[in-house]
């Protein structure tokens, strides 16, 4: 039986490979998915991939995943560092192990992005790896689950 995993990927990571390309590279997110859908499937993995600009949907995203998903992976965008109602929707599924993610090394970048207000409530972080950080995301679920 393959685990259920639920891939967030908040505010503008459906930009990726047009903004800010001296930060997240040139790939667009769609190569980027593809990727983590293969890199899921190796793994032995289902992985849905669901984006939003609306911290309400991730909300209720997160929410769904109660019952129905093994585990999340969470890159909530600038919503990491500031949104008290992601990190409590995470704390509402505590039986979906959450891990949050970034592809730049946030702690390299403006000091605003140093916190995490959600971090507190995921397993664990991980950042700076550009795409990879989503690849060292799964083996660290295929770990734990």
């Amino acid at each position: 039986m393959s685990r259920k995993i639920l891939l967030i990927l908040g505010p503008n990571l459906n930009m990726v490979g047009l903004r800010e390309k001296n930060v997240y590279g040139e790939e667009t997110a769609e190569t980027i998915n593809e990727d983590i859908r293969r890199w899921a499937e190796e793994l032995g993995m289902d992985i849905e991939i669901y984006q939003s600009n609306c911290e309400g949907e991730i909300i209720s995203k997160i929410h769904s995943a109660l019952g129905t998903k093994d585990g999340i992976i969470i890159n909530a965008g600038a919503y990491t560092h500031y949104s008290y109602a992601i990190r409590d929707a995470i704390a509402c599924v505590p039986s979906v192990p959450t891990i949050e993610v970034h592809m730049s090394n946030v702690h390299a970048r403006d000091e605003f992005r140093h916190k995490t207000v959600i971090g507190g409530v995921c397993k664990g972080q991980i950042s700076g790896f550009g795409k990879f950080s989503y690849r060292l995301a799964l083996y660290a679920l295929n770990d734990i689950l």
